[in-house]
């Protein structure tokens, strides 16, 4: 798994969600997962995240179809497991940045020798111990792997 890129939750609702800058760049790249130019993973709390946000905006059916495609592209999803929870604390109190959810990606990262995400979020960029590539910059993951 160390050659992976963690797939996080903001790099999908771009893709589904409405126009945005973002939104061709992290299609783009699911696209370059789905070719299998590049190896992608997830775990199971992006799939929450999803299901979360669009339940939130009164989108159940939304949400399903969104977490069903993404697994279609994405198929390997990491568990989240005790130790996990326990290496998240551990992130959440070296990296006051980050919130719970992102500590906790960070914690599946690291325990599964992953070092790189796609993701529009900054904070991960603090994290000494993972490489963040924006989405806008995903292309630079070919020349890394």
């Amino acid at each position: 798994m160390v050659d992976s890129v963690f797939v996080d939750a903001n790099v999908l609702m771009y893709a589904a969600g409405a126009a945005h800058p973002l939104k061709q760049p992290c299609v783009g790249f699911l696209e370059a997962v789905a070719c299998g130019e590049i190896v992608a993973l997830t775990d199971a709390e992006v799939l929450q995240e999803i299901l979360h946000r669009y339940s939130a905006l009164n989108q159940r059916e939304r949400a399903i179809e969104i977490v069903h495609l993404f697994v279609k592209v994405v198929p390997v999803v990491l568990p989240i497991t005790l130790a996990d929870v326990e290496g998240a604390l551990d992130v959440h109190r070296r990296y006051a940045r980050l919130q719970a959810r992102d500590s906790l990606h960070a914690a599946v990262m690291m325990n599964n020798g992953i070092r790189r995400i796609l993701s529009a979020d900054q904070h991960f960029d603090a994290i000494s111990e993972v490489q963040r590539f924006d989405p806008v910059l995903w292309t630079q993951l070919r020349a890394t792997s």
